[in-house]
């Protein structure tokens, strides 16, 4: 998809065909400001990269999730402009990690499409290992996937992480986020649904209900992703700090 110097080499017919939607759609995201605008190449012919294809991912994402195309251009200014391809992966699997469970069954070849390169066992043992999908249950079985998560998994298998390192991360972070998804729904019930509960018969209260349950669960996930990054820096810091001065 891209050079060794990670250029744009994607034209908009593979762009879309990568990311699932229409040529058409991807010119009228452009339009509106959500996708940045292709690197123009020889005879004038636009070339985009993987930046493109995870932000066209990450906008399908909060369509799903019930979101207005004026709401999701709210959203994605608040964005740093300057978010590499995996942050807005990180992005979309945290958005699509509040939507019912929808595991998708793929056989090998459409998987290995969808991920973009061929997968070695070990690939697969990684993906497995990070949740991304399941192993077939027969030999000649599909894989059960969960697309919200694949892309971001293809991201991490070049990363030099041991296969335990990685089912330790992830048991830390299943802790510890159903720990803050505990609190934070015990909060939510006790606060804000019991007195609106007993209040619905008030129109503009209902109204207000309504708005705030279509755009909480992004700001929320904003939040919790700003507040996540800024303690990783600085317990990296102090880490790694520390051990110098040792």
């Amino acid at each position: 998809m891209t050079t060794g110097t990670d250029e744009p080499t994607l034209t908009v017919d593979e762009l879309a065909a990568r990311a699932g939607v229409t040529v058409r759609t991807v010119r009228f995201y452009s339009t509106r400001g959500l996708l940045p605008p292709p690197v123009i190449g020889p005879r004038r012919v636009g070339h985009y990269g993987h930046d493109h294809l995870s932000r066209l991912a990450l906008i399908e994402e909060l369509q799903h999730q019930g979101m207005t195309l004026a709401a999701i251009e709210r959203y994605l200014e608040q964005l740093p402009p300057d978010l590499s391809a995996q942050d807005l992966a990180i992005h979309r699997a945290l958005v699509a990690s509040w939507a019912p469970d929808s595991a998708e069954d793929m056989e090998r070849a459409e998987l290995e499409r969808r991920a973009g390169r061929p997968l070695s066992a070990q690939d697969v043992d990684r993906l497995a290992a990070m949740g991304v999908l399941e192993r077939p249950r027969t030999p000649d079985g599909p894989f059960s996937v969960a697309p919200g998560l694949l892309r971001l998994g293809v991201e991490l298998l070049d990363v030099p992480i041991a296969h335990e390192t990685i089912l330790a991360a992830r048991t830390v972070l299943l802790e510890h986020t159903r720990s803050a998804a505990h609190e934070l729904t015990r909060l939510f019930r006790d606060e804000v649904w019991t007195p609106y509960r007993e209040r619905e018969s008030d129109p503009e209260h209902v109204q207000a209900m309504k708005s705030l349950s279509a755009h909480m669960q992004p700001m929320v996930l904003q939040a919790l992703l700003t507040a996540f990054q800024r303690s990783l820096k600085e317990e990296l810091r102090a880490a790694f700090t520390t051990g110098k001065e040792e």
